[in-house]
């Protein structure tokens, strides 16, 4: 069974980034621990044969044509631009 110490749990807490007391460490180093332990109980299962799933049901997504359209709505899109021109949106030169 992997334990987890107090040091690997602040390690682990600074690189989620997530701020940690000192005095909640041991809770969250235990937590870790039994999550890692769950982990080796899982590997332990044999799972030779199985299909991997994406879900429980067995089910399709729905499909829609994939028709490419101008959506028609161009005007509307560069209404908003702040320097539209001959239908495209205008930016500042970048690169000399």
């Amino acid at each position: 069974m992997s334990t987890i110490d107090i040091e690997t749990a602040r390690r682990v807490a600074k690189l989620a980034r997530i701020r940690v007391p000192d005095e909640n460490l041991p809770q969250l180093a235990e937590q870790l621990s039994g999550i890692l332990s769950f982990m080796e109980q899982l590997n332990e299962v044999d799972v030779t044969g199985i299909e991997p799933m994406t879900s429980v049901t067995p089910m399709r997504l729905k499909r829609r044509p994939d028709g490419v359209t101008d959506g028609n709505i161009q005007d509307r899109i560069l209404k908003n631009a702040p320097d539209a021109r001959e239908g495209f949106f205008a930016v500042p030169k970048v690169v000399e």
